[in-house]
């Protein structure tokens, strides 16, 4: 495979939204900021392909050359995410329809059907032709698939796709009545064509509401693998043509819809799209990159960002002085190793005109966002090379699973406000705070190199998974799991015997019932060394078998229950909470956790955000600031070269908002 020698800089370029005259000032502009790359033909098939039978590639041809030319690596997309207006007059299966049983028309974008054999058929026969023409571009960095995968289809070609589908997964109908316990409300079906597609016009009451979440679940699961299919289906049309290119998707982090661990695994290298609103917390951000780094356990590229604003947000705030270059190196010390924008210039109309851009509508380099994307390039410049061989080596997994996503999220009850990412972040922020890297991971992944592994509302426990969790702590792993866990199969059916059901054992509890808190309520915590605490969303209502009691609930009818416990299990530890705990709490648990895995907190108490990315013979730790105050620099880097000024650091430093320090050691 082609290996990347330089760190790349640069971002989405649509010069064919320009005049000639306009393209030679954007290559002046771009290196006098140090951008030496470019991601091209995002959304061209329509001027690539103006008919069924017609091709021209005159002006991709030029865009081509000009950045070969100028000695820019580039990113070459192949167009697919935006289908020309002749095919859906020609050929109206190729759109999409919706999850009110409404089939759309041209326009928008992620318009195609992934299962109409039309759409396969010539965004194979797309990719094909620009491999054959571009494959052996020697400045060809990258290929980059469609744009954003998602959404979902619910047309009479999914359906009929869907139905082979489940036949491949269940053999035989009988299986699958028994996976969707269709006994229930008399849903019975005899034959694959009785199946229907769970949308609003059957067994869906709304996007994330279902009658049988067995079947949304695997709709859910079979809308990914369609769309993983058109990316391999263009993946495998590259190859023919090109072996050694790296090729790529961007992905959008916690993204709802796609399965990103199954995806990972068809990637070369795992891209991102990185849009923090105004006040996403910084925590949310680097989980994020951290979950992105986990899909294949490699550093990852950022295919986007925006130099300055939003323009899809409900309020697009600018960035302020200095946000963009923390946010940049925020990105890199989680494992990025390229940096790009959208866009590297503004659009003149359409919905993205006010998104931001690193030249903007007044056409000059003479602008703020321009100055610090300069400054950037020039320091990524100067140090980029040296990071690519690096990454984060991490003793602490949380796990992430979209499985579990889907299915805790279809579930009716026990309180609409528990949501998967929120439970995820909410653990993720204790290891944040204390600058304790964190790999997310996924059920498939291999547990033996980490000390914790963090498993929150591990809602759907499915074959294999508990005997896995429990080889890891029977050789003296420490386990963090809790409330909504050990619930349900991979159908949506409970396992009997009492939750957390295969995690009983493991955990030492019983659980007889989920008391659920209404947004006002709380329940009061006592720990068993007198500090107090509080819980809310929902209260397990715990027994006691081989576990013993860290913290009771303090607080309605079943005060004096216990609440936190830690259960020893061959050779390690699993500790168990039963309701969301303040943030104090579930500091006093983690710590507790993190003691018994010999997890060795940062050398230093500071509210700037200190991440080490390690090699072979050599280290990076970056520390930012992303707090409204000036932060003293702790006292440990007294002493050490800041890389990126070369200034010795004193004890007297302090870091204003959005400041940056590099230390290579």
């Amino acid at each position: 495979m082609k290996e990347i020698q330089h760190f790349l800089y640069g971002g989405d370029y649509n010069p064919n939204q320009w005049d000639r005259e306009t393209w030679k000032e954007d290559m002046t502009y771009f290196k006098d900021a140090r951008i030496n790359s470019a991601t091209v033909n995002v959304f061209s098939w329509a001027k690539i392909q103006p008919t069924e039978h017609q091709y021209d590639f005159s002006e991709l041809d030029d865009i081509m050359d000009m950045l070969t030319k100028e000695n820019y690596q580039i990113v070459l997309a192949t167009s697919t995410a935006a289908l020309p207006a002749w095919m859906f007059k020609k050929y109206p299966e190729v759109g999409r329809t919706d999850f009110e049983g409404r089939h759309h028309k041209f326009g928008q974008r992620h318009n195609a059907c992934p299962n109409s054999l039309v759409y396969q058929k010539y965004a194979k026969r797309l990719a094909s032709k620009l491999a054959e023409r571009y494959g052996d571009n020697p400045q060809l960095a990258y290929w980059h698939i469609n744009n954003e995968y998602g959404g979902e289809c619910f047309c009479e070609n999914c359906e009929k796709a869907f139905r082979i589908w489940l036949r491949d997964k269940y053999k035989t109908i009988e299986a699958l009545n028994k996976a969707w316990n269709l006994e229930f409300w008399g849903h019975t079906v005899y034959e694959w064509d009785e199946i229907v597609l769970p949308n609003a016009l059957s067994e869906g009451i709304s996007y994330k509401d279902t009658a049988f979440a067995g079947i949304s679940i695997d709709y859910r699961r079979f809308n990914s693998d369609s769309m993983l299919e058109n990316f391999k289906m263009e993946r495998e049309a590259i190859r023919e043509w090109d072996k050694e290119t790296p090729i790529t998707t961007n992905l959008m982090g916690t993204y709802y819809y796609l399965d990103y661990f199954k995806w990972a695994k068809e990637m070369d290298i795992v891209s991102w799209d990185s849009y923090p609103a105004y006040n996403t917390p910084w925590s949310e951000v680097a989980l994020r990159h951290d979950l992105m780094r986990g899909l294949k356990k490699q550093p990852f590229m950022l295919m986007e960002q925006t130099p300055s604003q939003q323009n899809w947000q409900p309020y697009n705030s600018l960035k302020k002085p200095g946000q963009l270059r923390a946010q940049s190196f925020q990105t890199i010390a989680h494992g990025a190793n390229t940096i790009q924008y959208f866009q590297l210039r503004r659009s003149i109309g359409a919905c993205e005109k006010f998104h931001g851009a690193v030249i903007a509508h007044s056409g000059t380099n003479n602008t703020r966002v321009f100055r610090e994307v300069k400054q950037i390039g020039e320091e990524l410049e100067a140090v980029g090379k040296e990071l690519l061989a690096t990454n984060i080596k991490s003793k602490v997994a949380l796990i992430f699973d979209w499985d579990n996503y889907w299915a805790l999220e279809y579930t009716s009850g026990p309180n609409k406000d528990l949501t998967y990412v929120e439970q995820i972040h909410h653990i993720y922020q204790y290891f944040y705070k204390q600058n304790i890297s964190v790999d997310l991971v996924s059920l498939d992944d291999d547990l033996s190199d980490y000390q914790l592994v963090l498993a929150p509302v591990l809602y759907m426990i499915k074959e294999g998974t508990a005997e896995k969790i429990e080889k890891f702590v029977a050789e003296g792993g420490v386990l963090v799991t809790g409330f909504m866990s050990g619930i349900v199969d991979q159908s949506d059916n409970v396992h009997l015997g009492g939750y957390p059901g295969p995690l009983r054992q493991l955990c030492g509890v019983w659980v007889e019932e989920i008391d659920a808190l209404a947004p006002e309520q709380r329940n009061q915590i006592a720990w068993t060394d007198g500090q107090q605490g509080e819980g809310k969303l929902v209260s397990d209502i715990i027994h006691l078998e081989t576990a013993q009691e860290l913290a009771q609930y303090a607080s309605n009818f079943y005060q004096g229950t216990p609440a936190v416990t830690v259960n020893d299990y061959q050779a390690g530890k699993v500790y168990y909470f039963g309701t969301s705990l303040d943030d104090d709490s579930l500091a006093i648990l983690l710590d507790k956790a993190a003691a018994s895995a010999h997890i060795e907190k940062a050398a230093v108490d500071t509210k700037l955000e200190i991440v080490t990315r390690e090699g072979n013979d050599v280290s990076f730790t970056f520390i930012i600031n992303f707090t409204d105050e000036s932060v003293p620099v702790p006292e440990a880097f007294t002493g050490k070269t800041d890389y990126l000024t070369n200034q010795t650091i004193d004890d007297q430093l302090e870091l204003t908002p959005y400041d940056v320090l590099l230390i290579k050691e």
